[in-house]
């Protein structure tokens, strides 16, 4: 194990004898490119954050399962900083959660406390130093470490002011940008900290603080990005067993800890030895928590605003059926995120669902495919159709959602020399027509197949005989929100922002290399 300091003025420089990078890089000296994905024609996100309190307890071990579970969430990098009330100790690389970890490094661990994450970068490039959990040092308060899961909108404003003020970046994300900020505001606690500097940071933030002694989880004011609390042991103990904050409940299932509730947007949650303590911070807005969460990004298996995602699933794909009817002899999904709403689908429209595609677990996105050749072969490999299922049939295939429209095609073309008779393609979504500012991996219309294109003319692109979305009224009643009231963001499907956004609308996420 090295100990070192990181050589640089900014917030991530840190002292010698409070963290310790068990890694022992002696800096951040390694990029990784980001290689194509096979059939990754989807929306991505930015990251998940796992937190616990649990005295007595492997902390690391409970982290490393939380982040486990929220695998989903980022592919790129994975972390894990631990507290034992002295020091912060952190372990963080490229890579995905069973590369990152393994019982020597969790070993290494120890504490009471823990914060997690895992990374897929939309503000900052691929690359080890922008590896989370961050740590920096803070004149009253000691090390900090912080996880982050969003997109700041007004990261390079503040990047700017406080390059103007001596600091020197390590990173080029914009969660460095937060923690700067964090390092130059005053305050005896933490929740003090956040409270002063929170409002001046615009965009979608859910966050997972570690100090010596004590949790802390922050979501904006607009609720953009999910973030829940649980429980450990006994809920009708007095005191407990411990604390868990994560991005989804589905985390909180594989430790064996309850939902109590989600962090409310705008506020502030401290967990210590005396429990749980909440305040608020900015202004009260209405909420806007992003659509895709129940579309795409979080698992079927989680729950959010005591919504069953699974539910809300099979709810628009019901919805979808009754909106674009079909004349079809099996519905199948594209899996697995098309597969509840296929099955409601299929429900509605009393066609047969069937598995007619066998999706391999164990191509990753990281699979590299440096031709076109292979990234085509990288499809097959991932998605293989069975021919017994759909030789003369009337195909109806459902997904989730389109993006680029690249591997769709793919796919249509991959069902007909099965031996589908016809591919009618049914979309539970809304065509993505906007870019997305706060999370979401696209910033430019250019990268949308629906942006200026009607369905047919994206049918027609993809080769389908027929293709046809959910329609956004459809989807606000699967949500059961209506059109009068707020509650979602919907804007990379109509454009209406929750808040301002960049002027040239075509943000670059690697606008703060260098």
């Amino acid at each position: 194990m090295r100990r070192h300091r990181v050589e640089a003025a900014g917030p991530l420089a840190v002292m010698l004898a409070e963290v310790i990078d068990i890694n022992g890089h002696p800096g951040y000296p390694r990029a990784e490119s980001r290689a194509a994905g096979v059939g990754d024609d989807k929306l991505h996100e930015a990251c998940g954050v796992f937190g616990v309190y649990a005295p007595g307890a492997n902390v690391a071990n409970l982290c490393h399962l939380g982040i486990y579970a929220l695998q989903h969430r980022g592919q790129e990098s994975a972390g894990i900083c631990v507290s034992d009330e002295e020091r912060l100790r952190v372990h963080k690389d490229m890579g995905l959660v069973s590369q990152v970890f393994s019982e020597e490094s969790l070993s290494r661990l120890p504490g009471s406390w823990g914060l997690a994450h895992t990374r897929y970068s939309t503000t900052g490039s691929s690359h080890a130093s922008n590896a989370q959990p961050f740590t920096f040092e803070h004149g009253q308060l000691g090390p900090v470490a912080i996880s982050h899961n969003g997109n700041l909108t007004n990261a390079q404003a503040l990047r700017n002011a406080l390059v103007e003020e001596g600091y020197a970046f390590a990173t080029s994300s914009d969660t460095e940008v937060l923690a700067g900020l964090l390092a130059r505001t005053p305050g005896e606690r933490l929740e003090i900290v956040l409270q002063r500097s929170l409002p001046r940071v615009l965009g979608a933030y859910s966050l997972g603080f570690l100090t010596r002694d004590s949790l802390v989880a922050a979501r904006d004011e607009l609720g953009l990005r999910p973030l829940c609390i649980g429980r450990l042991g006994d809920l009708r103990a007095p005191g407990g067993e411990g604390y868990i904050i994560a991005s989804e409940t589905c985390a909180l299932d594989v430790v064996g800890a309850r939902l109590v509730r989600e962090v409310r947007p705008g506020e502030i949650v401290t967990i210590n030895a005396s429990g749980l303590h909440s305040v608020s911070f900015g202004q009260r807005r209405p909420p806007a928590m992003c659509s895709f969460e129940f579309i795409y990004f979080a698992r079927p298996d989680s729950v959010i605003q005591n919504r069953s995602l699974y539910e809300v699933r099979l709810a628009m794909g019901r919805r979808l059926a009754e909106e674009s009817p079909v004349d079809g002899d099996v519905v199948i999904p594209l899996p697995d995120s098309g597969t509840p709403a296929a099955i409601g689908f299929a429900q509605a429209s009393g066609i047969p669902f069937a598995e007619g595609m066998i999706k391999s677990r164990y191509i990753n996105r990281t699979f590299i495919q440096p031709q076109q050749g292979m990234r085509d072969a990288g499809v097959r490999l991932k998605f293989n159709p069975m021919p017994r299922v759909l030789a003369g049939k009337r195909v109806v295939l459902v997904d989730d959602s389109i993006v680029r429209g690249s591997t769709s095609r793919q796919i249509v073309d991959a069902l007909r020399r099965a031996g589908a008779r016809e591919v009618h393609m049914r979309v539970a979504s809304p065509p993505i027509r906007y870019p997305c500012f706060m999370g979401i991996d696209i910033a430019s219309r250019s990268e949308l197949i629906a942006a200026g294109r009607s369905s047919d003319e994206v049918g027609a692109i993809i080769g389908t005989d027929s293709l046809a979305y959910l329609s956004l009224d459809g989807l606000r009643i699967a949500l059961h929100s209506r059109p009068e009231t707020a509650g979602f963001c919907f804007a990379c499907l109509d454009g209406v922002y929750p808040l301002q956004v960049p002027q040239q609308l075509e943000m670059d996420k690697l606008a703060l290399e260098g």
